[in-house]
């Protein structure tokens, strides 16, 4: 099934997707907009042109694993995603998922403007394939029962 990640910014969204067989997970798009209401009505048309079934929205949780605003943000703005796709939405913890994204483009040398332009995307390919592995790992516990 193919799922669209979105790892949910202040300046700009990164959103990737994966493949029908959920193997692969790929950036497909940095958006740069404030407005809430119109980054929910462009992430929308995108899962519409990508044929996406589902949703996972990246929950900022602090280093303790505590809830702040951010994540609060988060939950009402997957509520709102939800509400205009029709689409299941889920959650996933992203702490950490910068860095991580930070380090993958420092092996592949991007610098600049270049990484500034893509960071995010990578960070919401990070969201998605650690949703992957537990939708992965949720499957082979439910066949070994």
């Amino acid at each position: 099934m193919k799922i669209l990640a979105v790892d949910l910014g202040k300046a700009r969204t990164g959103l990737a997707v994966c493949d029908e067989g959920e193997i692969l997970a790929s950036p497909v798009a940095v958006i740069a907009q404030y407005n809430r209401e119109k980054l929910a009505q462009a992430i929308a048309e995108k899962a519409r042109e990508l044929s996406v079934k589902e949703l996972v929205v990246g929950l900022p949780r602090n280093m303790d694993g505590s809830e702040g605003e951010s994540a609060q943000g988060a939950r009402e703005f997957a509520a709102v995603l939800g509400e205009l796709t029709g689409l299941p939405v889920a959650l996933r913890d992203e702490r950490l998922t910068t860095v991580t994204a930070h380090g993958y483009l420092n092996d592949t040398n991007t610098r600049g403007k270049k990484r500034k332009a893509v960071v995010d995307a990578v960070a919401a390919v990070v969201i998605l394939e650690e949703y992957l592995a537990y939708r992965r790992q949720r499957r082979q516990a439910a066949q070994s029962e």
